[in-house]
């Protein structure tokens, strides 16, 4: 295996750790920001270095359309074309599946996509997948595993699940690179925790570098959310690195963490950048309100990013959605956001004091104590009283945090 992960400290579920890489050594809980294309878009690697960025996720689907894995490979690597000096994951194209759904026609032998370049058939078996990571050169590359939304019930759960056991051996048999590309299996099962345990097992079994719990953040209601995630976590080795694919959410990574998860990545924060939206830690700042333009106090007084040590309120109102510069600013200060989220996870439970993190996050999150009810259950199955947190009425509203945001015709922008 090319990692070793270091658990440096604890609390109950939680975990502090570094994760080496052979590009680059980790702290988690990590975020990583989805480069699709081998880019954050607006942001140079420089910038992404600056605010303490430790993995970039590619995407295997996008990559092999533009410009070609064995073009990347031919120039030496995705690290070396995109002038990135640390960590990289790719995925395995398998989330295609459910985003190009209607481009797709899934059988035991892998996915026939229908370009959405130039409309030709691609056929994405578990051995190309892998084939196409080798070229890539990702530090950590995901197996193909069979993706449904978790919103789907009946018999395709179960076949969707068994398939990725078959599938997960095709991967392992063709990787080629394991002394130096670590290749993680994907949990699948839906919401089913009969399935979800067997798939657990059965993945264990194969003695993986790490491992993904897959098929989330797909619309399921949060109380499923977080029941699934605990229970992988359970299930999955302790001296493994664990990795909740596809979450993005501050509130949702603060309470994986607290379930014992270390990995995430979503394309929220630069997504929502685009929207003209900064997160702080009250939740969400929309610049394009009215009440921006006149305001000359920084996106988040505590913030020391070179955002908000520059820019005011007032003028990145003037910027978001209409000037591409809007974009890169929020971009940039929602993934510094992130990365001190990261941080401020791991130095709480390396220093004792998670529990306490926790509740100050809740705080600032939900000042009226209106903690939504999913959230008090996750937090009492991981240990962490936050009754303090939390008004005698139960939440009704879901907050923003807990919103699904859709992505259009199965694109995967960052």
């Amino acid at each position: 295996m090319a990692l070793r992960f270091e658990i440096l400290g604890r609390f109950n579920r939680a975990r502090a750790a570094h994760l080496t890489l052979p590009h680059f050594t980790c702290q988690t809980p990590l975020f990583m920001p989805v480069g699709t294309q081998g880019t954050i878009k607006g942001l140079t690697t420089d910038q992404l270095e600056d605010i303490g960025c430790q993995i970039i996720l590619g995407n295997t689907y996008h990559l092999e359309l533009r410009p070609g894995s064995q073009l990347i490979d031919d120039l030496g690597g995705l690290h070396t074309f995109m002038n990135w000096k640390r960590a990289l994951l790719t995925d395995s194209g398998g989330f295609q599946m459910v985003s190009l759904l209607h481009l797709a026609d899934i059988t035991e032998e892998g996915v026939t996509f229908q370009s959405p370049v130039d409309g030709k058939p691609m056929l994405l078996t578990p051995e190309e997948s892998i084939h196409i990571q080798n070229n890539i050169g990702a530090d950590i590359i995901m197996a193909l595993d069979d993706v449904v939304k978790t919103t789907i019930t009946g018999p395709r759960i179960q076949e969707a699940m068994y398939r990725t056991l078959r599938w997960i051996d095709r991967c392992i048999a063709a990787h080629k690179k394991p002394d130096v590309q670590n290749l993680f299996g994907i949990v699948q099962g839906g919401l089913d925790p009969v399935l979800r345990d067997i798939c657990v097992r059965g993945l264990v079994e194969r003695n993986l570098p790490g491992y993904a719990i897959g098929g989330l953040a797909g619309g399921e209601d949060k109380d499923s959310f977080w029941r699934v995630v605990a229970q992988c976590t359970a299930g999955l080795p302790e001296n493994k690195p664990r990795y909740v694919m596809g979450v993005g959410y501050p509130l949702d990574i603060v309470v994986c963490s607290a379930l014992g998860a270390d990995m995430y990545d979503c394309v929220y924060p630069t997504r929502t950048a685009r929207f003209g939206t900064a997160l702080v830690p009250e939740g969400v700042l929309k610049l394009k309100q009215h009440a921006m333009a006149t305001d000359e106090r920084p996106i988040d007084p505590t913030c020391s990013c070179m955002v908000c040590k520059k820019y005011t309120r007032a003028y990145l109102h003037c910027l978001v959605t209409k000037d591409a510069m809007g974009s890169q600013l929020l971009s940039y200060h929602n993934l510094s956001f992130m990365m001190r989220l990261s941080r401020d996870l791991h130095m709480s439970i390396l220093e004792g004091r998670f529990p306490e993190f926790v509740r100050g996050f809740l705080r600032a999150q939900f000042p009226k104590g209106d903690v939504p009810q999913w959230v008090r259950n996750a937090m009492e199955v991981a240990g962490i009283d936050i009754s303090e947190c939390c008004a005698s009425t139960k939440c009704l509203t879901p907050s923003i945090q807990e919103q699904p945001i859709p992505v259009p015709n199965g694109a995967v922008p960052n």
